[in-house]
């Protein structure tokens, strides 16, 4: 199991919804918005690509717009986001997978609402393609306890890591006397 590091690696975004978010009750709301500020906000802050992608936005009363403040911090990667209009495996989405391979990285640090339907698959999807994949479980979360559970089960047999923003954060930094540590280290604290 090799590390990644900030020259092989792009952030991916799955659905991270005002609706979405919500259903997410295995991780709290505030905390699962943080995170994902977090990794917006240090992708953005080191060079890393980003890909974002959504279900179905103009389902407003359900699953509505990305978070607005994806589209605050990485304007150009909310302006290319992939709205994919009810593909459930957004890696099926045409549109969305080859955003992820024009990326040029192999190593993939994902994260997405929910873990269970919307996390799963890609994730899978991906590793089966061969990138490697990290799974931010603290910026996901599932509608219940044991769902969550079991999509941690399924990716982690499947051979995709599981991570939290912390330590991927920390693992990708190397360094905290790093430029790329003077962008995490306020992030995180």
């Amino acid at each position: 199991m090799h590390s990644f590091n900030l020259q092989d690696t792009a952030v991916i975004l799955i659905d991270h919804q005002v609706g979405t978010n919500t259903w997410a009750a295995t991780t709290p709301l505030a905390l699962l918005q943080r995170n994902v500020i977090v990794l917006a906000k240090f992708a953005k802050g080191t060079g890393m690509p980003v890909v974002l992608t959504s279900s179905q936005e103009t389902n407003v009363n359900v699953q509505g717009p990305l978070m607005p403040e994806l589209q605050d911090i990485l304007p150009e990667a909310f302006a290319a986001r992939i709205q994919r209009q009810g593909v459930v495996n957004a890696w099926d989405d045409e549109a969305f997978s080859n955003a992820c391979r024009a990326t040029g990285k192999r190593n993939f640090v994902m994260a997405g609402v929910t873990t269970d339907i919307c996390m799963v698959m890609p994730a899978i999807s991906a590793l089966q393609e061969g990138f490697n994949v990290q799974v931010v479980c603290d910026a996901c979360g599932s509608s219940n306890l044991i769902a969550e559970e079991m999509a941690w089960r399924r990716m982690e047999r499947a051979g995709v890591r599981l991570t939290s923003t912390g330590a991927v954060v920390a693992e990708l930094v190397r360094n905290w006397a790093s430029p790329a540590g003077a962008v995490a280290f306020p992030l995180l604290t």
